[in-house]
């Protein structure tokens, strides 16, 4: 194991004792570890210090990312700050994928996605942490999906970003076959309108795929992710079987509106267990909230955050706006109520596979023309309520 100290505290200036400076200096503390699990090495970046028996914060990136071009702009956001203040943060960053790392050794069997779901009690006991809060995207939010459904105890709550919980479909699979890497991540991470309008942006993540990532290390980790399983969940029905396997954890699902992700993340919420599952659909928003959008998405944690009965004070300067303000709202309901916008027929099971296909979900008669749907359920003994609020 190897620890290297990034940054240090300021003693003199937290002597002082002013207001709050003791909690920011914290902050400044990174640390960054290589932590050995029987499947090599997993590089860790640990930002801030656990707080007693508080979870902390773990994320992971998806395929063609690492923790600092995933959620950098979300976590260096201002309106995040308030967050990192009650908890410490770890960002997991997939073997050989961080920056900076080392070319495999021939002969290297890169871990499956069951596998690095399984390393992670490895990383807690590497830190001395008991539970976390998962936010993940993409191969990510697979992985930190199949390890709280494994490790149910170890997780209080999940951020699920493009999460596809099917086995890669044969579409796919040929189509991956035949692109390029760089053109197939490019058309896994963004929607077909920023790849078309967004240049600056699409050009800036071409850019880090094939020039900062170490291309071999990242062709095993994509085919270890286009060889994973169904998570074979299923959505509990009351009075039925209780033994079906769902996550137990509360859960908030979250998709842009123009992602290539939308149908996957919608197929994931009709399996899991509705009291416990928030679906959110922003507006105006492509593949990656976290980058397109932070200050949306952040807010958004806050209120997920708060629901697990932390940070009761927080403040909600974006979304307690007037609703004039912005064309977005985010609609969240609490008791039992229809959930028929969730299924939709047949469509594919593959969140790449855009094509022809019906996109009804996203243009429901509910008329969410430039509205995010933050739409879940929770005690049944709970009056329905709705709250609207804009950002």
């Amino acid at each position: 194991m190897d620890d290297i100290q990034v940054a240090s505290k300021a003693p003199l200036l937290v002597d002082r004792e002013l207001p709050g400076l003791r909690e920011a200096v914290a902050q400044l503390v990174i640390k960054e570890h290589n932590v050995e699990t029987p499947h090599g090495r997993i590089h860790c970046t640990m930002k801030g210090v656990p707080k007693g028996d508080r979870p902390v914060i773990l994320t992971f990136h998806d395929i063609g990312l690492n923790h600092k071009t995933c959620f950098d702009s979300m976590f260096q956001h201002e309106d995040m700050q308030e967050i990192m203040q009650h908890f410490a943060v770890c960002h997991v960053d997939a073997p050989g994928q961080h920056k900076g790392a080392s070319t495999f050794s021939t002969g290297y069997e890169y871990p499956s996605m069951d596998l690095l779901s399984e390393s992670l009690p490895l990383v807690l006991k590497h830190f001395g942490l008991k539970s976390v809060i998962g936010m993940a995207v993409g191969a990510g939010a697979y992985i930190l999906a199949r390890f709280a459904l494994d490790y149910p105890t170890l997780v209080e709550g999940l951020v699920l970003i493009n999460i596809n919980p099917c086995a890669e479909g044969w579409m796919d699979w040929a189509t991956n076959k035949v692109t390029p890497l760089p053109d197939m991540l490019i058309g896994h991470l963004f929607g077909k309108e920023e790849i078309s309008n967004n240049h600056d942006l699409i050009a800036t993540y071409r850019h880090h795929i094939m020039n900062d990532m170490n291309q071999y290390n990242l062709q095993h980790f994509v085919k270890a992710y286009n060889s994973r399983r169904d998570l074979e969940i299923e959505r509990p029905i009351p009075g039925g079987k209780v033994t079906v396997r769902t996550l137990t954890c509360p859960s908030l699902l979250v998709v842009g509106d123009s992602s290539p992700a939308v149908d996957a993340v919608v197929e994931c919420n009709t399996k899991l267990d509705p009291t416990k599952t928030t679906l959110l659909k922003m507006a105006d928003c492509g593949g990656l909230p976290m980058v397109d959008q932070p200050a949306k998405l952040t807010e958004a944690f806050k209120y997920f955050i708060q629901g697990m009965g932390y940070m009761p004070a927080a403040s909600m300067t974006r979304l307690v706006r007037s609703r004039t303000a912005s064309g977005s709202s985010i609609h969240s309901m609490e008791g039992n109520r229809s959930r028929s916008h969730t299924n939709e027929g047949n469509r594919s099971r593959s969140h790449t596979n855009e094509g022809n296909r019906s996109r009804s979900h996203t243009n429901e008669k509910r008329g969410r023309s430039h509205t995010d749907s933050m739409e879940g359920t929770a005690n049944s003994s709970t009056a329905l309520k709705s709250t609207e609020v804009s950002c």
